[in-house]
């Protein structure tokens, strides 16, 4: 982030399952107040039910999960497909938007370092506000990466919008991004 900190470019929408928040995420899309320019991924369910990652711009879908068979105690998230998914959203932030939309600060943005955080770095470091959720048990590592960054919010549509509303107030144009 480069200059003082005039605003909090981070909406952790906190208060809800995780299905809930991603159905919200996604009202944002159909929002009559929402930005020109949304980039990002959001949890969707897929083929047979399984949630993927929905590329906002394109529309392309990632894997979020992976096969490991009957019986498998191993994580199940698909590093592989949530890499994809990244590299597509950091791509699309460098062609330009008003704000990202990520599903979701997890176990391989903390653990690893992997999953979205390239995507949630390329927001800050461009100046684009995102909305995403924090995965409660991940409290500590989201706090070390974002801190003070970011507010909590409800997971309302107008929770989102007037937080939005004072994003857009305070940011450059986006004729200077």
């Amino acid at each position: 982030m480069t200059g003082e900190l005039a605003r909090r470019p981070i909406a952790v929408v906190r208060g809800a399952d995780g299905a809930a928040i991603q159905r919200v995420l996604a009202e944002v899309l159909g929002a009559a107040w929402r930005p020109p320019r949304i980039v990002g991924v959001i949890e969707l369910a897929g083929d047979g039910g399984r949630a993927e990652l929905h590329n906002i711009a394109d529309g392309r879908r990632f894997a979020l999960f992976q096969d490991l068979g009957a019986g498998s105690t191993a994580c199940a998230v698909d590093p592989g497909g949530v890499a994809q998914a990244c590299a597509a959203v950091c791509h699309d932030i460098a062609a330009g938007c008003d704000l990202v939309l990520l599903s979701k600060f997890g176990k391989l943005e903390a653990d690893n370092g992997s999953g979205l955080l390239a995507a949630f770095a390329t927001a800050l470091e461009s100046d684009v506000p995102v909305v995403t959720a924090v995965s409660p048990n991940r409290q500590a590592q989201w706090d070390a990466f974002a801190a003070p960054y970011y507010e909590v919010i409800e997971p309302s549509l107008g929770a989102i919008a007037g937080w939005w509303s004072g994003q857009s107030a305070a940011a450059p144009s986006s004729a200077t991004r």
